[in-house]
């Protein structure tokens, strides 16, 4: 951090280099990372927004490859259920979209998430801590997520199966649909405070998915999926692989509460 031109070199040899709009010119902001007009601005950098992008940038980071795995494992178990044929279990707009319009809105509007008022935040400087001992992104939250992906991969691979016997024709419709809900819901579950534009999303990507039932006929038997046995066989299949790792997690914050579930109202 620095507030003059003989502070340049130091602010770009910075991991992050924080400048002062001072006495001694802009030299100094022109090239850091983040301008300030105050010093007294700096508390408000490091302890609200640098800790709000950190959390955000890991959540979203982790998220990413839960999504991109997930559906691996669907399609590893789907290979090998029928004799590893090299045919994808979702091909065209279905492999498109699942990372772009019927995913994309909610995963990203993760980064609005709030997990304490900024408030708290600056009363209780010491929650910057536990971002320094890289509790948020680490091994373990990472193995966390990829358990998380195998299984839930693996329950709606699986018990669609198992519900729909007599179905295999609409299995890609089926296991896309558990798809879509359960991480629809896994977005749901990692939010600490609602923001509108939360719900919007996903309301809005509910409503192309529907409509995507409809009008992708190549994909989806409409006189199928209208019909009872289609919605609660669903319904049974994404409470299967969301509800488990939703209940571990909610009893594992019970007995091992989280630093910032102490201030939380």
């Amino acid at each position: 951090m620095g507030d003059g031109g003989n502070d340049v070199s130091m602010i770009q040899a910075a991991d992050v280099g924080v400048g002062l709009v001072g006495k001694e010119g802009k030299q100094a902001s022109l090239a850091a990372d983040f301008s300030l007009l105050q010093f007294s601005y700096l508390s408000r950098l490091l302890l609200w927004h640098g800790r709000n992008s950190y959390q955000r940038s890991a959540k979203l980071a982790q998220f990413v490859i839960h999504r991109g795995l997930i559906i691996s494992v669907i399609q590893v178990l789907f290979s090998s259920i029928f004799f590893f044929i090299a045919l994808p279990v979702f091909q065209g707009m279905l492999s498109v979209g699942y990372s772009t319009y019927y995913t994309m809105l909610p995963v990203f509007a993760l980064v609005l998430d709030e997990e304490l008022p900024e408030k708290t935040v600056f009363q209780y400087p010491e929650l910057y801590e536990s971002l320094k001992r890289g509790r948020v992104m680490s091994a373990k939250t990472f193995f966390g997520w990829v358990w998380k992906s195998i299984y839930q991969g693996a329950v709606i691979m699986l018990v669609s199966i198992l519900l729909f016997e007599s179905s295999f024709i609409n299995i890609v419709a089926i296991t896309f649909t558990s798809l879509i809900f359960s991480e629809l819901l896994n977005v749901a579950s990692e939010i600490h405070s609602w923001h509108y534009l939360m719900v919007v999303a996903e309301a809005v990507t509910i409503f192309i998915y529907v409509l995507s039932l409809f009008a992708l006929k190549g994909y989806f038997d409409t006189m199928f999926i209208m019909t009872w046995t289609f919605l609660w066989k669903v319904c049974v299949i994404v409470l299967a692989s969301w509800g488990p790792p939703h209940v571990f997690k909610m009893v594992r914050r019970i007995i091992r509460p989280p630093q910032y579930s102490k201030l939380a109202d």
